[in-house]
């Protein structure tokens, strides 16, 4: 690192210095639950520019990681030849796209355009291999993420001083965009190319934390950090986790994260305990199925309770992640048995699909924040869907599908105790292992807690 450096901010601060330049300098982080205290990460850092005026914080209650940028007159990125990992929820507070903001930007020069899942423009189909292209609006290549290559080739970071990510996350472990960062991190930090992370708000909040952790034999493309499902980062802190733990990168030697040039641009406004609706900020569709908050919170909530359980999600076409139905059983007989569960925060009302009012499903309300534990209807859904099959349904399913069962859900444990249990696993005993597990990853990460 070039220039003075003083010790890390306190972390109530870190806030208020707009864009950090961190020299990644690989502190420890304990491997397992151990009790943490008020240490902080040895990571050097600068500030780089003065705080953004209170003026600008006052009429947008929240500014995004690209609002502090520009307000800052692109100082991290002045005179760098940039590409940018970016899709169409990255936009600036205003609806203008991150693309958009960089090409404009004086004595900046953005030469590529990364894409992840569903590609820069949200329009391929979840799961899809997206194939390079040329963006016919800017004229600029466009490399895909989420196909042949998972991470960037040397080829493609060549030439490049820097390369600028700016992903809407929804605060979900197995939502591919938090693994293409991963994966662009361990290219760049191998190539030496900076990464600048433009931080966005958790919609979830700071503050939920929950589900399994990921065990290492499932780490794949919708699950890169062993962190629980609900992980409680931003994507700036996460990345911020990443570099600064040993084995957080695992595809790169050591070397290679310890030498690795990482610089956040923190949000202004943002705090913790906010959720989406707090922001102020438009929700943009981060695909095909979010297309807003009510779908974010659900994705959290059943999105592994229907894989391969026999449950679907949405009523019709409509409330994705919200709405449930199971082939053979009645929205009536299901509202009933799934009331009867009494899952924390949730309540369950019978629906008509608006484009077809004769079908009807399940509508999974949130009742209570404070008591939601996001995970815990999906591992009932299981627990439910073994109860209405004749055979366990997860008993029987081939490798292939039990490979993708695990890359999403992460538990060994869980997984083998559902397949052998069925209705009768002990669903109760794990979610008490995981919330204690999910307490001491939070304790554990607060040193890259960037907002309080």
């Amino acid at each position: 690192m070039t220039g003075p450096t003083r010790p890390l901010f306190p972390l109530g601060a870190l806030v208020l210095a707009g864009a950090l330049l961190l020299g990644v300098a690989g502190c420890r982080t304990p491997a397992g639950p151990t009790p943490a205290g008020p240490a902080q990460p040895s990571v050097p850092v600068r500030p780089s520019s003065p705080a953004v005026p209170p003026t600008q914080a006052a009429v947008f209650p929240v500014m995004l990681g690209i609002d502090v940028l520009e307000a800052k007159g692109f100082d991290t990125v002045v005179g760098k030849r940039i590409g940018l990992l970016t899709h169409p929820a990255g936009v600036n507070r205003r609806g203008e796209s991150t693309i958009d903001v960089l090409r404009r930007a004086p004595n900046v020069r953005l030469v590529a355009l990364f894409g992840p899942e569903h590609g820069i423009y949200g329009t391929d189909k979840a799961g899809a291999n997206v194939a390079d292209t040329v963006d016919r609006r800017t004229g600029l290549p466009v490399y895909s993420l989420h196909g042949a290559n998972r991470k960037p080739t040397k080829a493609q970071l060549a030439g490049l001083d820097a390369l600028v990510i700016d992903l809407q996350d929804i605060g979900v472990r197995s939502y591919t965009f938090n693994v293409v960062m991963r994966y662009a991190m361990e290219a760049c930090f191998e190539s030496n190319v900076e990464v600048i992370i433009l931080d966005r708000p958790n919609p979830l909040g700071g503050l939920k934390v929950d589900g399994p952790l990921l065990d290492r034999e499932w780490f794949s493309g919708v699950g890169a950090f062993r962190i629980p499902y609900v992980h409680g980062l931003t994507m700036a802190e996460l990345a911020y986790y990443a570099a600064s733990t040993p084995g957080a990168l695992p595809e790169i030697a050591e070397a290679a994260r310890n030498r690795g040039r990482l610089t956040l641009v923190p949000m202004r406004g943002w705090r913790r305990e906010m959720r989406w609706t707090e922001t102020g900020l438009p929700f943009v569709p981060t695909s095909q199925y979010v297309q807003d908050f009510a779908a974010v919170v659900g994705y959290a909530m059943v999105g592994l309770g229907c894989e391969f359980s026999g449950f679907t999600h949405g009523i019709g076409a409509s409330y994705p992640f919200r709405g449930l139905g199971f082939k053979g059983v009645t929205a009536e007989k299901l509202a009933a048995d799934l009331t009867a569960l009494r899952v924390p925060g949730v309540a369950f009302r019978v629906l008509p699909d608006p484009a077809n009012p004769r079908q009807t499903g399940v509508y999974a309300e949130l009742t209570d924040w404070a008591s939601w534990n996001p995970t815990e209807l999906s591992f009932q859904l299981m627990r439910i869907a073994s109860r209405y099959n004749a055979a366990n349904p997860f008993a029987k399913l081939n490798a292939d599908d039990a490979r993708s069962f695990n890359i999403h859900v992460g538990s060994t444990a869980w997984w083998t105790a559902l397949r052998r249990d069925g209705a009768r696993v002990n669903l109760e005993a794990f979610l008490t292992d995981w919330k204690t597990q999910a307490a001491a990853y939070q304790q554990q990460t607060r040193k890259y807690w960037l907002y309080q």
